[in-house]
């Protein structure tokens, strides 16, 4: 392995086209790194706290371990104050899911490096187009996300939805960017 490193989206270093992200601090006082067991419980936390208020879907403890790999967290002194996921969903298609930020640390570009850090990792994995299911679309367009019908994705992305209490009365938006 060489010693190169290569720019890609979002300040992550890619090497030798694989994500490098080792612990350290990626900006200022918070750290962007990939979540470890320790970290779902506060995980599944934060997003229950947005999801009790209708504002995201709840996340269980069973699908949060199950799907660990997914999550990227943000920390500040050893607390967990944001969370997103990367999830590969087909061929060249991912999901970014269960974006969430402290409340108290909203608005400080938290959220936005989190979304950056999944594009980066989802780009280098090969997928070539990445979509997101949400109630806040205005958040998503920032980072390039167009609205599509739900009908354009693949009818396996709605496996999820059938044992979410919502279905079938969801209001989620689906938005898609190309990478």
């Amino acid at each position: 392995m060489s010693g190169r490193t290569y720019p890609a989206v979002g300040g992550i270093k890619s090497h030798n086209s694989l994500l490098y992200y080792g612990a350290h601090k990626l900006y200022a006082n918070k750290m962007i790194k990939k979540a470890k067991i320790e970290d779902i419980k506060a995980i599944q936390k934060l997003i229950n706290s947005f999801a009790s208020k209708d504002l995201m879907l709840s996340r269980s403890l069973n699908e949060l371990y199950e799907n660990l790999r997914d999550y990227w967290i943000a920390k500040e002194r050893g607390r967990v104050i944001g969370c997103a996921a990367l999830h590969i969903s087909w061929d060249d298609l991912a999901e970014i899911k269960s974006v969430a930020v402290a409340k108290n640390k909203q608005g400080k570009g938290i959220g936005g490096k989190l979304i950056s850090v999944c594009l980066t990792e989802a780009k280098e994995l090969g997928a070539k187009r990445i979509f997101v299911l949400t109630y806040k679309p205005e958040y998503f367009k920032k980072f390039g996300f167009k609205r599509v019908k739900n009908s354009q994705l693949p009818h396996k992305i709605w496996a999820e939805c059938i044992n979410c209490c919502k279905f079938p009365n969801c209001k989620e938006i689906a938005l898609l960017k190309t990478l």
